[in-house]
């Protein structure tokens, strides 16, 4: 158990840097976007149409993919945040609540992020979005609606991460970005 902790764990906090610099670069973008619009809006009297779209979609991005850094650290809204550090068979008991809640919760959405109605793959999330351009980019609007099964991706990685872990006998996964288990 220990063995597939630690890969879940490797894994889990490889996801969660990738996630973290994805959610700052989405911070980044969407700054940057907005003060050129002001810029251009005020200054220079010609607003770009697209930067309104694209500081919308950043902001989409930044705030999933930062979810599931939040998720992975333990420090998203909890009911119980205390119970996150019990041992013995209640700790285990919350733990696998905290798990299954993960899982009630972002199973749904990855389910019909690729299967729609009747089981049709064709009226998915992702597939009504890959036929649907931006309203003011060249650019399909699945390059921005695939944020959320990544994000749910993540804390279902998370999630996993965290349970064998907990079980494993580590405390749980470090909570700082350059922590690194034991």
């Amino acid at each position: 158990m220990r063995v597939v902790a630690d890969i879940l764990d490797r894994i889990s906090t490889a996801l969660n840097r990738v996630a973290l610099w994805g959610a700052i670069l989405s911070i980044l973008i969407l700054v940057l976007v907005a003060g050129w619009q002001v810029v251009a809006r005020y200054v220079l009297d010609q607003p770009p149409p697209w930067t309104e779209e694209l500081a919308r979609y950043a902001m989409v991005w930044a705030g999933v993919l930062g979810a599931s850094c939040a998720f992975r650290a333990g420090v998203d809204p909890s009911l119980f945040p205390g119970q996150r550090e019990k041992r013995g068979p209640v700790g285990n008991l919350w733990a696998i609540i905290r798990a299954v809640g993960a899982l009630a919760f972002a199973t749904p959405i990855l389910w019909y992020s690729v299967m729609g109605l009747n089981m049709n793959p064709g009226r998915s999330y992702i597939a009504r979005l890959a036929g649907r351009q931006a309203d003011t980019m060249d650019v399909p609007m699945v390059v921005f609606g695939i944020a959320i099964p990544v994000a749910f991706t993540l804390i279902i990685i998370h999630a996993f991460a965290g349970l064998t872990a907990h079980f494993s006998g580590n405390r749980d996964l470090p909570e700082a970005e350059g922590e690194t288990s034991s």
